[in-house]
């Protein structure tokens, strides 16, 4: 089964800059909220011509993409799949079905969404699936507020996403500016694999954060991920 790690976070928390040092040669993005890549010369890197990137924001077109990198001779170079956010996804199957009245819609927004983080965990095991999404602010029926991943309808809140997800970090920007990712968190739903961290924060560098997870569950079977080429800070 694949690596999984999710990331949620406010918009402008710094989800998608933190795939800043992710090589195009192995590196596939499907871009479901249609914005685009946040630097420099991103449309060079990630484009239809270099089979790296494509927006899709429907259940279908994403499951069908996950199936070509899962099985397609063409894509077994992809180690890193990136599905940004599953709340585009959410979102379009919610409009997809905005005049259907009844239970059924979103039972059957709920299961999409749940089937393609099902999907992800199953995927070949060379393969990390980065999986970024919006989040929410909530309380508990003691008052207590926390954080968790955003959804559409209360059918996918009660199927709870997060139980789905190993490793699962809360994208934030601390009281000095600096982008960081919580991995660890009394107050939100962040969480990762027992022993990967001794730590509660980590810097907001999505490759560092892959290479650490592949080194905790293979150690020097699974080789690390190049930096990608003038990517330095």
């Amino acid at each position: 089964m694949a690596s999984v790690i999710a990331v949620y976070g406010e918009s402008g928390s710094g989800k998608t800059t933190s795939l800043r040092k992710l090589d195009p040669s192995y590196t596939f993005i499907i871009d479901a909220d249609e914005k685009g890549l946040p630097w420099k010369g991103w449309r060079g890197q990630f484009n239809a011509k270099n089979k790296n990137y494509i927006k899709a924001n429907t259940q279908a077109l994403v499951y069908q993409c996950m199936k070509q990198i899962e099985t397609n001779p063409d894509y077994q170079h992809v180690k890193v799949l990136v599905i940004d956010t599953l709340n585009g996804i959410m979102v379009e199957e919610e409009r997809a079905h905005k005049d259907e009245k009844g239970y059924d819609k979103w039972s059957d927004l709920a299961w999409n969404v749940w089937e393609v983080v099902e999907y992800a965990n199953m995927m070949r095991d060379d393969l990390t699936v980065v999986m970024m999404a919006h989040a929410q602010v909530e309380s508990d029926d003691s008052g207590n507020r926390f954080i968790r991943i955003k959804t559409s309808g209360r059918k996918l809140s009660k199927l709870t996403l997060e139980s789905k997800l190993q490793n699962l970090y809360y994208s934030f920007r601390d009281e000095d500016g600096n982008y960081q990712f919580r991995v660890k968190s009394k107050n939100d739903v962040s969480k990762c694999s027992h022993g990967l961290y001794d730590c509660e924060t980590v810097p907001n560098d999505m490759l560092a954060c892959i290479n650490k997870l592949r080194e905790f569950e293979w150690g020097d079977e699974m080789p690390q991920l190049p930096e990608k080429e003038g990517s330095g800070e």
